[in-house]
């Protein structure tokens, strides 16, 4: 049975997807923060490319050790926007030899609906760690897709844990995305979205089986966003499915997502753990 792996290169964390016969065998993440700054500076910091590049290729190595045949890489806004993105680009071929493909906003936007949705119809939010992809597909055409340059590292760099000023970054970037066409379901995938799931669930160990299917009101959204960023990270690391290295940016994380439910009359989203790692596989080919 082949097995094929997929490594996505996110701007707060690096996954890796491991598969045979087109089923998943296990995902499994680094966080590396390589976005880290990205809103203060227009450039990736050394350090960053240099963790991030090596989780790649640890991670290259383990599928390869566990029989892969084929392992694939792309990156999303942190190294699509950098100034220096190549040079990650080019640090990780030195290290491993893999192609790092950088997909663009939109590509990014439609892998993500093709891993929660397949080819079925509905809508799409993809909060990530710089950007934040929102798309609809009807009678199986794209209506509208966009991406804007903002996701739970860009607010806490910008931010910190003020809770006002995260309010106010998620109202403006709201804006930005203009009316955005109704749609049943509408779907959230990336971590923030399935860690708001297993901490509404009251979840001891995250199950991905559990949080797929999770649905969560606009109300539930804006008490969780409440609750959340009047917490320190210490707090919020009681919560036993929230990562340490998570716990920093899920309060900015639900507040972005409370206030793009809000404003754009998102009335309840989906949670899926099957996201653009598995779209990705499927466009190409790899699934």
């Amino acid at each position: 049975m082949r097995k094929t792996a997929i490594i996505d290169i996110g701007s707060n964390s690096v996954r890796l997807m491991l598969t045979a016969g087109g089923k998943v065998l296990y995902k499994t993440l680094n966080t590396t923060r390589l976005g880290e700054g990205i809103a203060s500076s227009p450039r990736l910091k050394v350090s960053a490319i240099e963790r991030t590049a090596e989780a790649v290729a640890e991670f290259a190595v383990r599928a390869k050790a566990e029989g892969a045949e084929e392992v694939r890489a792309f990156a999303t806004a942190a190294v699509r926007s950098a100034e220096n993105g190549a040079d990650f680009v080019a640090r990780v071929k030195a290290r491993c030899g893999l192609e790092v493909e950088v997909l663009s906003g939109e590509t990014e936007a439609e892998v993500g609906i093709l891993g929660a949705l397949g080819k079925g119809d509905g809508g799409l939010v993809d909060a990530g760690g710089a950007s934040t992809e929102i798309i609809v597909r009807r009678e199986g055409k794209i209506v509208y897709e966009k991406s804007v340059n903002i996701g739970v590292v860009r607010l806490k760099d910008m931010c910190g844990r003020d809770r006002d000023k995260l309010f106010a970054a998620a109202e403006k970037a709201a804006a930005e995305y203009g009316k955005v066409p109704l749609a049943e379901p509408f779907c959230a995938v990336g971590g923030t979205a399935t860690t708001l799931a297993s901490v509404l669930l009251g979840l001891a160990e995250y199950d991905p089986a559990r949080v797929t299917g999770t649905k969560i009101s606009a109300g539930q959204m804006r008490a969780l966003a409440e609750k959340l960023t009047a917490m320190t990270p210490e707090e919020i690391m009681n919560f036993p499915t929230v990562p340490e290295k998570r716990a920093d940016v899920l309060g900015g994380g639900a507040a972005l997502l409370s206030v793009l439910m809000d404003r754009l009359g998102i009335p309840e989203l989906t949670a899926s753990d099957s996201d653009n790692l598995e779209g990705y596989a499927k466009l190409r080919g790899l699934m």
